[in-house]
């Protein structure tokens, strides 16, 4: 692609939706990868492989911007980034070779109706229950069905780690704060693993787009997920977790 050929009017509504998908994944720890998958399947035309490939590249940097300024407010659980590294890691370059290779849609319904299912969880706890800190009983199977699912499906790091974590009581912000710095490596092995089987092709507009405006969003997320009181985030984290399953889950089945 001649990149001279890119107008602003061209880019603009990918910079918005990834400005705006950056700010969501920041803040609450996930739909990122859901918000723009949605956009380039249904509205671009992609495959599923190459959309995949697309966001999980533009990840690579949205991911790293934001993994360094949870890192500096705060937010980042050192003991906790380790336990989920590299079974994310393998869990994302399993996922990637599945795409490329067979149909990994198969599972796709089953697992976006558990997390609706996790999302009214956490709805009813931040509104009916007092929030409470405890340390996670279960991490690295979580990392490893994280990382597997968000490759093969094109989205499901932040919605799979975040939503069971904050589940087993963790606090928030050092939840999205550690899943986020995480999922740079995980976006970086996954990327690698795409190109090693799809080739290196050149960026389109859509990724492009989404990349400024991914990038310029990430370090106002770190900011938000500080500040926003645990109530209100087990909140928040329900209500996006709910729409985004249920939205997939009807594209799945249908």
């Amino acid at each position: 692609m001649d990149l001279s050929l890119l107008s602003v009017e061209a880019l603009l509504p990918f910079i918005l939706v990834g400005f705006g998908a950056q700010i969501v994944d920041g803040a609450l720890g996930m739909a990122f990868g859901v918000i723009c998958n949605t956009l380039l399947v249904a509205v671009m035309g992609l495959s599923p492989a190459r959309a995949s490939a697309n966001v999980h590249i533009v990840e690579t940097f949205t991911t790293a911007v934001s993994g360094i300024s949870h890192l500096l407010h705060g937010n980042v659980d050192r003991r906790l980034f380790f336990r989920l590294l590299i079974p994310g890691m393998l869990g994302g370059v399993s996922g990637a070779y599945l795409l490329t290779n067979i149909d990994g849609e198969t599972v796709k319904p089953f697992v976006l109706g558990y997390l609706v299912a996790v999302g009214v969880y956490l709805l009813i706890r931040g509104l009916l229950f007092p929030p409470t800190s405890q340390k996670p009983k279960v991490v690295e199977p979580l990392g490893l069905i994280g990382g597997f699912l968000d490759a093969a499906g094109g989205g499901g790091w932040g919605p799979i780690v975040t939503s069971n974590l904050l589940v087993q009581g963790v606090e928030p912000r050092r939840v999205v704060g550690t899943v986020n710095s995480v999922e740079f490596f995980l976006t970086l092995t996954v990327s690698a693993t795409f190109i090693a089987h799809l080739g290196v092709k050149d960026f389109a507009t859509a990724t492009i787009g989404l990349l400024i405006g991914g990038v310029l969003a990430a370090p106002l997320g770190a900011v938000m997920a500080k500040r926003i009181p645990t109530k209100t985030m087990l909140i928040l984290v329900g209500i996006v977790l709910m729409i985004t399953s249920t939205y997939g889950f009807i594209r799945a089945v249908l």
